[in-house]
């Protein structure tokens, strides 16, 4: 569910007209539901009702500050993979103790930083991040709580792109190798090697893929247990689908995934982290764009709008299908037009769809592309020097940009001309 719905005939985001922030702020922009960020963490966090649960927001999915503070208000905590991300979270008013460090290439001025701020956990994914992670915390004096990532080799059935716990996967250490490194942890110093971390990929519809890397990890914390590490926590990452094509693509619901994992892991009695980002945020925003023209091809109609893959790249990185919208509500007699929406980008892979059944739509008209709050605006570039988007909050009747689009002469000011190209 979401709280973007057509009253007398106009698109609304909760109380407040699309085209309203439109004539105000420009096209195109982020619009991103309070309402709809609420619900679905209460939803996802009402799931695990009972079970020793934390939810850490996956920042990676949406990282702006305003979003990142509204459900901070609820009691999450965040799941960042960068410094950069770690410093979003605490300046969202997130604490640094409801906070996990993941991520295959952290560097040691992350690291460290992360250490002097006191983070609640460190999901490690290998033996030398390990080695380097013991070096920071004993030269500090300090004492890093430790997951291991651990890879167990189970296809998530989801893209390409976003599986990660396959072997061939760049993420994780080996389950096979696992109790090796387990020991290697047990004997550093700074070290506290206190659960065990995974995560197989994104935007799964399916839970048998979860369980079964789930059961694993299960078995995996039962043998470290019986050789002596003393493993409290069980991370099991994020992943879980959202509905993209509306009833046609429906996920497990989060009561039935919290069900699942208290079957494959709660005999183990570990407190349980768990990291979504995409159920959360993915359905509570849209992109807002304006119809540029029309344009007839030999075989086909393009509809060219003024976004484009620097402003939402899914589509074309991940074949990913969004559903989208005319922001003035077509009547029940205007018929449908096939077309590809595409951007003014210089890449013929910048599209936004293709073949698409749409209403008439023509220059100045205004689409909603949908469920874009995850792995939108954070993707975003300035590539043929087009700004960033801006984002925007709706509250109820309020809204608020929440980013400012910058002005060329922003952008400009990012370059610097040297001294020896200089006119003299």
């Amino acid at each position: 569910m979401h709280h973007f719905t057509y009253r007398d005939g106009a698109l609304y985001a909760e109380d407040v007209p699309l085209a309203e922030i439109a004539a105000s702020v420009g096209t195109p922009f982020y619009c991103y539901s309070s309402a709809t960020l609420e619900r679905h963490y209460t939803v996802f966090a009402g799931a695990f009702r009972g079970q020793k649960a934390q939810i850490f927001f996956s920042v990676k999915s949406n990282s702006n500050l305003a979003v990142l503070a509204t459900i901070a208000r609820l009691g999450a905590g965040a799941d960042v993979v960068s410094e950069g991300e770690l410093r979003r979270a605490l300046a969202a008013g997130i604490p640094a103790e409801r906070i996990v460090f993941s991520g295959v290439g952290k560097k040691a001025h992350e690291l460290a930083f992360a250490l002097e701020a006191g983070i609640h956990q460190f999901n490690v994914e290998s033996e030398p991040e390990l080695e380097l992670l013991s070096a920071l915390a004993s030269a500090r004096g300090l004492e890093a709580a430790v997951a291991l990532r651990i890879n167990p080799d189970v296809d998530a059935l989801t893209h390409a792109k976003i599986a990660t716990g396959k072997a061939e996967n760049k993420f994780g250490i080996s389950w096979k190798r696992a109790p090796a490194v387990y020991a290697l942890a047990r004997d550093l110093p700074g070290i506290q090697a206190v659960g065990v971390d995974v995560h197989i990929g994104s935007q799964l519809t399916s839970l048998a893929p979860f369980e079964e890397a789930f059961r694993r990890v299960a078995t995996m914390v039962e043998r470290l247990r019986a050789e002596g590490h003393a493993i409290s926590r069980i991370d099991l990452g994020g992943g879980l689908g959202i509905p993209y094509r509306g009833d046609n693509d429906v996920p497990p619901h989060p009561d039935e995934y919290a069900a699942m994992v208290r079957r494959a892991i709660g005999h183990l009695d570990c407190e349980v982290s768990l990291e979504p980002g995409r159920f959360i945020a993915g359905n509570a925003g849209v992109l807002v764009a304006s119809v540029i023209y029309e344009k007839q091809g030999d075989d086909r109609r393009f509809l060219i709008v003024d976004a484009a893959m620097n402003d939402l790249i899914r589509p074309t990185l991940y074949e990913a299908y969004h559903h989208i919208l005319p922001v003035a509500e077509p009547g029940a007699a205007s018929g449908e037009l096939r077309y590809d929406v595409v951007g003014p980008v210089c890449e013929t892979g910048d599209y936004l769809a293709k073949d698409r059944p749409l209403p008439p739509l023509h220059s100045g008209d205004l689409i909603a592309i949908m469920s874009a709050g995850a792995y939108g605006a954070v993707q975003a570039s300035g590539y043929n020097t087009r700004p960033l988007v801006p984002e925007v909050l709706v509250h109820g009747h309020e809204w608020a940009v929440i980013r400012e689009r910058p002005s060329y002469d922003d952008i400009l000011a990012l370059d610097k001309i040297p001294g020896w190209l200089t006119p003299s």
